[in-house]
């Protein structure tokens, strides 16, 4: 595999990093030398514009900032604010795109957007390293993860295959991946989430940058392997010196790691500031609303009023296995729980815990391999497809990613449409009266029936995945992580969506997250799931406020804090050697 001249992911050299909102230091000698006179980062009236139908829109309009050697700044905000387009413009991606770049960016003296070949490859190599949001997409598929790390390094540093082999495997280690050389013959697909993150960092590091741009590195991560690399970050900064460019939308995570924060909105910057000073008394209004959006574990939750009745659902020793023989794998494993109407049971657990499985089953888009599952007394775990199908209407999923649950080649009324044709409905005006109804009950413009699903934006695709499993007039809903991709004010609307349309209808929901967060604001139950089986479950009260399992005191202890000082101190309780 060759890489591209001008491939993202590549690599760089370093110098010390501090805890957030502490002073900078000198980089330690034997590093990079004496510390520089010219920041490591310059940029000046920085404007990027796309071309549209129509006017060009302008993503980054008039942005300035610098960034020092062994700092680190975030760049926060919400979805389409620009950040990620100004991470592109360090590294040059935004080459050959037809996009106009207007003022000035310097990276350790160089401009990335008139650079020669060569000056842009040791810019790239040398100098600074891109570490991407979605490992899966950044990393090839057909080849080992070391031999990938490994020409990387070959490209800009020569040298033999082995030598290349024997860094990559070097980098994998430090970067916690265990039992490195081993693994450095896996292939992307046999990594955990979290392992494939180390794996693109791994990468960065193989040829020792000096700057790290990191664009929402730990977004689909679940709080414990989020945190472990956050403080591996952390760690390669202060050993290092290496600086630290972090885009996020999750103002939580930049707590944890930087200095200074610059907040944007619609490309332009809103405030700037040591993170301590910007998190704790922010001047701009627009930060205020951006901390207020974000759930907190000291934050108010919802009243939980008792709820009358028998249980909606039931589910009593529900165990699901895949594979046979030796490679039989049980991924739900004697969970039992109730859900009333009008309820909502949040389920936290990592990644891997069997979450998304007993969702699954819950509305029996799963078959259970054992267990008894009742939906309003009758036990359906059981039924033939034909026996369960005057049931499946009222039983719906909100699925995580909208992109791929909702097809691109047919526009977002017709995907809305979908159960109600399934129910036997073939009026046609009936069928677009209702969808257009449902459109706006979720805060959608009705006219936007025969827009694509790439047309929207990522809450609104959520809003439209909603609308479709509202078209069933469901009594009982699974969302499957439905806010785990969005930024802290879009999220803050689905979540006021699904609470607005539970009190009307009545819904019992099942909320199923990573985030505790968020789960901590919308449940009145939690139950906590580690590897298939329930090991706690009970009021928020309880869970949260008198964890009994250690797993779930270790899940409290990974998520984010806002206070940058208490972060540092949960950071030092932290350091011990990670594994993901």
């Amino acid at each position: 595999m060759t890489p591209p001249a001008e491939a993202p992911g590549t690599t760089a050299t370093t110098p010390p990093a501090e805890a957030p909102g502490t002073t900078a230091t000198t980089p330690p000698a034997g590093v990079h030398g004496p510390a520089a006179t010219a920041p490591l980062v310059e940029v000046r009236d920085l404007t990027v514009e796309f071309a549209r139908e129509g006017a060009p829109v302008r993503a980054v309009d008039g942005l300035s900032f610098t960034l020092e050697e062994g700092r680190a700044l975030a760049l926060v905000g919400e979805s389409g604010s620009g950040k990620s387009t100004v991470a592109g413009a360090l590294l040059g991606l935004h080459r050959g795109t037809g996009a106009r770049i207007g003022g000035t960016v310097r990276v350790d003296g160089t401009d990335p957007a008139t650079a020669g070949p060569a000056a842009l490859r040791r810019l790239r190599g040398g100098t600074a390293a891109m570490v991407f949001q979605d490992p899966l997409s950044a990393l090839d598929p057909y080849y080992a993860v070391g031999d990938q790390i490994a020409e990387v390094h070959r490209t800009h540093f020569g040298g033999t295959r082995r030598a290349a082999r024997a860094r990559a495997v070097q980098v994998l280690d430090r970067v916690g991946i265990p039992d490195a050389a081993r693994r450095a013959r896996s292939r992307p697909h046999e990594f955990s989430g979290g392992m494939r993150q180390r794996a693109l960092l791994a990468m960065a590091l193989s040829c020792e940058p000096r700057l790290i741009v990191a664009d929402e590195p730990t977004t689909a991560l679940d709080v414990t392997v989020q945190a472990q690399i956050l403080d591996l970050l952390h760690e390669l900064r202060r050993e290092t010196g290496t600086a630290l460019l972090l885009v996020t939308h999750d103002v939580g995570v930049a707590a944890e790691s930087v200095d200074e924060i610059l907040v944007m909105r619609d490309g332009r910057q809103i405030e700037h500031g040591p993170v301590r000073d910007v998190l704790g008394a922010p001047a701009e209004p627009y930060t205020r609303r951006l901390l207020a959006a974000v759930p907190r574990l000291d934050g108010p939750v919802r009243p939980v009023p008792a709820k009358d009745g028998p249980p909606l659902l039931e589910a009593h020793g529900l165990r699901r296995e895949f594979g046979r023989g030796r490679k039989a794998f049980t991924a739900v494993d004697g969970v039992s729980l109730t859900v009333r109407a009008g309820e909502t049971l949040g389920v936290v657990g990592e990644s891997g815990s069997g979450k998304t499985t007993l969702g699954r089953m819950l509305v029996r888009l799963l078959d259970p391999t054992d267990g008894e599952l009742r939906y309003r007394g009758e036990e359906i775990g059981s039924l033939t497809d034909r026996e369960l199908r005057p049931h499946r209407r009222e039983l719906q999923m909100v699925f995580q990613d909208p992109v791929s649950s909702l097809n691109p080649r047919r526009s977002v009324g017709e995907s809305i449409a979908d159960p109600l044709r399934a129910a036997g409905e073939r009026d046609g005006t009936r069928i677009r009266t209702r969808v257009r109804e449902l459109l706006d009950r979720v805060g959608l413009d009705p006219d936007r029936y025969g827009a694509y699903p790439h047309e929207f934006s990522g809450g609104q695709r959520q809003r439209v995945g909603i609308a479709r499993a509202l078209a069933a007039e469901p009594r009982l809903i699974v969302c499957d992580e439905p806010v785990s991709a969005l930024d802290v004010t879009t999220q803050a609307q689905v979540i006021a969506l699904l609470a607005e349309l539970q009190a009307e209808l009545g819904l019992g929901l099942v909320f199923i997250a990573h985030d505790l967060a968020v789960v901590r604001q919308v449940s009145d139950r939690v139950a906590v799931m580690h590897e298939g089986r329930i090991v706690e479950q009970g009021t928020v009260a309880e869970v949260y406020g008198a964890p009994r399992d250690p797993y779930t005191r270790r899940l409290l202890a990974a998520v984010p804090s806002l206070d940058p000082v208490r972060a540092a101190e949960r950071r030092e309780r932290r350091r011990e050697p990670a594994t993901v």
